[in-house]
């Protein structure tokens, strides 16, 4: 799976990302990349509408995690949102124990990691790598691929 699209604003990018929510089945991890305010935290609002999540979606940069639940047919799940901006390396992420959020035979929902190339060896063997560029100042091509 490889496709790019194009943005224009950051209302569409977050049309797009809830839309996509709904064409994904969980466990799914999802690695949002870009530079500093390429959209991460705006496709990442998205794609909690998507998921029908209405708490505002903020960026967990100081507490690296966020926890929301959503429900899906009759069950609770969750969508774990992560930051890790502020982690030096694959060290410091072992040291929180958040390698646990990555098993996709546990996981019960969706994971969002922003910066997610910091820790790449944590990821589990299969990922969607959501990667944003400015285009402008408003616009981003998003380009989705797996691994």
């Amino acid at each position: 799976m490889k496709f790019k699209v194009a943005t224009k604003n950051a209302d569409e990018t977050m049309q797009f990302a809830e839309k996509f929510a709904t064409l994904l089945t969980s466990p799914c991890v999802i690695a949002l990349d870009g530079d500093l305010s390429a959209g991460k935290t705006t496709f990442a609002k998205g794609f909690a509408k998507g998921l029908g999540i209405e708490k505002m979606i903020t960026s967990p940069t100081f507490t690296i995690l966020n926890e929301y639940d959503f429900q899906n047919k009759n069950d609770i799940k969750k969508l774990y949102h992560f930051d890790m901006y502020r982690l030096e390396n694959e060290d410091d992420a072992f040291a929180l124990g958040l390698e646990e959020y990555f098993d996709l035979k546990k996981l019960n929902g969706f994971v969002l990691v922003e910066w997610a190339d910091r820790i790449k060896n944590i990821l589990p063997e299969k990922y969607i790598i959501v990667n944003f560029s400015k285009i402008s100042d408003n616009e981003r091509s998003i380009l989705i691929s797996g691994n």
